[in-house]
């Protein structure tokens, strides 16, 4: 059984005069899992927002890491298994639905 501890995505836009950098971290605790989005453009103040989901609502959810292990999986396997979706958590950290 795989759990993603942590999580981090960091996306950097070279737009003149203001760069953006916008970065996600996830981090599992024992409550759950807590999403710190950082916006930061130019040379303004970084923006962050933090939200947590409980374990409950994150049952079964794939997170990012583990989706790609999935796919390798089944791409070693030569086989993919129709309308197969999975609950999943986006690069945003908004819940979502993968579908392969």
């Amino acid at each position: 059984q795989l759990e993603t501890l942590e999580q981090e995505e960091q996306e950097c836009l070279e737009l003149r005069p203001h760069p953006t950098e916008k970065t996600t971290h996830i981090v599992s605790h024992e409550h759950g899992m807590t999403v710190t989005k950082t916006l930061q453009e130019g040379e303004a103040e970084p923006q962050c927002h933090s939200f947590s989901y409980s374990r409950a609502k994150l049952r079964a959810r794939l997170l990012e890491g583990a989706s790609l292990l999935l796919l390798r999986v089944l791409a070693r396997r030569q086989t993919m298994p129709r309308d197969l979706a999975f609950p999943a958590i986006n690069s945003e950290g908004d819940l979502c639905t993968s579908r392969y």
